[in-house]
């Protein structure tokens, strides 16, 4: 229930994003505008201090024993929410926010930051209210691309922030494709050293009529593994779990840059400086390849502990596999009818080398095609048909069909928006997303575990402009991700207002900025 009730003479809404699944506003509200005290078990210090640290944003001071008193706790008795649920309750006395595990205080914390007001000068007080809050799904992400643009260190932690202040958890990190390879793998430099670093960039649409026009200069950046390992670390305090993505046996054009016999025979490859699909691509018929991507995913998951590693298995053209007698040798001794079986081999073999590792493989949904790999877990990106597929198969599915969740499209049909792959994607159309289709049968909802917006940054060159093309989409996706699936979005749009205020205080360039 929800519930608007007068308190100090003023009407006070609840500008909630994402609104949680049960609320109830009471008369009354709790000034916290003086000193705080923060009581806590030793497992929560590291929420508390996180609550301490974004306090101090409207000048409210935590100490020791002094004022309002806001209590952290743990409660075994509350395994109905889940590790990400939560209770928050503001009264005339204090508040408390209780969960199962320290994910759900976290979010609890989140909820009663967005209670205050945006503007941090405004009088500090809350509305008397009860929450009990879960999220619907498990999957609550974002994925980045950096190998078209790369991004510096500190914006991608400013983007683990604004993750977390929407209740978003997974962090998918585009980190290699055809036009450069950003994550340094010890073992094998040349993959930074020459796979890092493109000749010219496109910047012209890549479907539009006319002369090219390129910026004539090299294009380079990587991340070095002190560097992953500190985003990791810091992604962890806010409850954000970083999904690493390592392009095979397509998109592979920048590693056959660098070690060009991992190709099949007789063909040339440089780092693109264009956008497309390419025929660069692993030889899945050399041993030689299958050792190389070994001792990759044994850097990879030494710098990153999340369960899922991520290996594309997008848009693989065989042309070079139809005319590589290594390919069709390997063909013909595992008895594969076609390229696209052998397609699925490849990805079965990737999965047996994380399993190995204790991990699990993550592909684009054409890891369907041939055959789907045992294990596997399909993100379904062409529209929701692989993800229906595979869901019946008995996989476990991510939702990021692009006509919801391709924030690389246009936000309108205007003049005047910036370059686009497509589009326009609104905000409504992302607001009606949902993850499980009305045609999904009951017994396969189980596998979808849920969605992510994809920002794909051939034509989002800047920090600024990958804020302008995500929200306020991205804040639309992340309630439909927690929410209750009672998509009203005129409710939405009544709220987006505050939380867009919010935004500004952390300077972010969204779409629609005065």
């Amino acid at each position: 229930m929800v519930c608007f009730r007068f308190f100090g003479g003023i009407m006070e809404k609840l500008n909630l994003i994402p609104f949680p699944v049960k609320s109830v506003v009471k008369p009354g509200g709790l000034d916290v505008g003086g000193k705080i005290h923060i009581n806590r078990s030793d497992e929560l210090v590291g929420p508390a201090d996180f609550l301490a640290e974004k306090l101090h944003l409207w000048g409210i001071e935590a100490q020791a024993g002094a004022g309002v008193s806001i209590s952290l706790r743990l409660d075994d008795s509350l395994s109905r929410l889940g590790e990400e649920g939560y209770q928050l309750r503001v009264n005339p006395e204090g508040v408390s926010i209780v969960a199962l595990g320290t994910a759900g205080i976290f979010y609890g914390i989140q909820t009663l930051l967005n209670l205050l007001p945006a503007d941090y000068s405004a009088a500090k007080v809350l509305p008397c209210i009860e929450i009990e809050d879960w999220p619907r799904f498990s999957w609550r992400g974002t994925m980045l691309d950096v190998s078209r643009h790369f991004m510096p260190v500190e914006f991608i932690k400013k983007w683990l922030d604004l993750m977390a202040m929407h209740k978003l958890n997974i962090f998918h990190w585009h980190l290699t494709d055809d036009q450069g390879w950003r994550l340094e793998i010890k073992k094998y430099p040349k993959l930074t050293a020459t796979g890092s670093v493109r000749a010219r960039t496109l910047l012209t649409h890549i479907r539009a009529e006319g002369e090219r026009v390129y910026e004539e200069k090299a294009y380079g950046g990587y991340y070095t593994q002190e560097q992953v390992r500190e985003i990791v670390a810091y992604a962890a305090k806010l409850n954000i779990e970083i999904i690493p993505e390592i392009e095979m046996p397509g998109h592979a054009s920048a590693v056959l840059a660098a070690y060009p016999h991992l190709a099949c025979p007789g063909y040339e490859h440089e780092v693109k400086c264009e956008w497309g699909i390419f025929d660069d691509i692993y030889c899945a018929g050399s041993e030689e390849v299958f050792g190389f991507i070994d001792d990759i995913f044994a850097e990879v998951v030494s710098l990153f502990p999340s369960q899922y590693i991520h290996i594309g298995g997008d848009e693989v053209p065989t042309e070079h596999w139809q005319q590589c007698p290594l390919c069709q040798q390997r063909m013909q001794d595992i008895g594969l009818d076609d390229e696209r079986e052998l397609q699925s081999y490849f990805i079965q073999r990737a999965e047996k080398m994380l399993e190995k590792y204790g991990r699990k493989l993550i592909g684009w949904d054409e890891i369907l095609e041939g055959g789907l790999a045992e294990n596997a877990t399909v993100m379904s990106w062409r529209s929701f048909e692989g993800g229906l597929k595979a869901a019946r198969q008995g996989h476990h599915v991510i939702m990021s069909p692009l006509q919801h969740c391709y924030f690389d499209y246009s936000q309108t049909d205007r003049s005047d928006e910036p370059l686009a792959i497509g589009g326009p994607l609104t905000i409504e159309t992302v607001y009606e997303f949902n993850p499980i289709p009305a045609e999904l049968e009951g017994q396969y909802h189980q596998y979808i575990l849920g969605g992510q917006g994809n920002i794909w940054a051939e034509y989002i060159r800047t920090p600024e402009a990958i804020e302008y093309m995500s929200y306020p989409r991205l804040i639309a996706l992340a309630e439909v991700l927690w929410g209750t699936g009672r998509a009203d979005y005129s409710f939405f749009a009544a709220r987006l207002g505050g939380q867009l205020r919010r935004l500004g205080n952390f300077d972010v360039n969204y779409w629609g900025k005065a």
